[in-house]
């Protein structure tokens, strides 16, 4: 079941969102060795976690953390902007219509094909959210190898830079544009995933909760 959670941490979801800060932790920290805080020992919370950030996440039946990923709107703090301008050379996009996807986190614990199934169950939900929320540009920050993955999803999608090599290996930044029609774009590719086809992989955006 996919959750839309808007806010930092908070009732009624601590256990879901802590278990998300645990799982990104165990993922960036642990297995990539990202030099990102840590928060308690375990929790993976960075200063875009706050008031304003939306999280997309994939809750088991018992109410944990299965996948997850951020949004953020581009006219406040985030990381494009912040930390990566260097990506854009032509700038970094910005507007009221303008979010920031990152922290993708797909745990290991899933084998490779659940990975994908949560992958498209995430970019799903966040295709669905964006067009409620009229935001019609996402831009992000992605290993070389996945932003090549990425923009041949069938959506609109552009680089915005070459790649650059860091310590991880090389890194670029992409937009994607949300229109009407990017869920049947999206689907072509066997990306999308419509809950109204079918409603065990994900719920349809209702009744959206907000963390105080």
């Amino acid at each position: 079941m996919i959750q839309i959670i808007e806010g930092n941490r908070g009732k009624p979801f601590d256990r879901l969102i802590e278990s998300m800060f645990a799982d990104r932790k165990r993922l960036f920290v642990d297995l990539f060795g990202w030099d990102v805080p840590v928060v308690a020992g375990n929790l993976e919370i960075d200063q875009f976690d706050r008031e304003g950030t939306v999280y997309v996440v994939a809750a088991s039946p018992d109410g944990k953390h299965e996948a997850s990923l951020r949004l953020m709107p581009s006219e406040g703090p985030h990381m494009l902007a912040d930390l990566f301008p260097g990506l854009c050379p032509g700038g970094v996009p910005v507007g009221d219509a303008t979010w920031e996807s990152t922290r993708l986190c797909l745990p290991q614990r899933h084998g490779a094909a659940r990975r994908k199934e949560l992958r498209n169950a995430l970019i799903s939900a966040m295709v669905d959210f964006s067009l409620e929320r009229g935001i019609e540009r996402i831009t992000g920050i992605l290993p070389e190898t996945f932003r090549k993955e990425v923009l041949s999803m069938g959506w609109l999608a552009e680089a915005l830079g070459p790649p650059v090599r860091m310590a991880g290996g090389p890194v670029g930044a992409f937009a994607v544009h949300v229109r009407a029609d990017t869920p049947d774009r999206l689907r072509w590719n066997g990306v999308y995933v419509d809950a109204r086809a079918d409603p065990d992989v994900r719920q349809p955006l209702v009744g959206q909760e907000c963390l105080s």
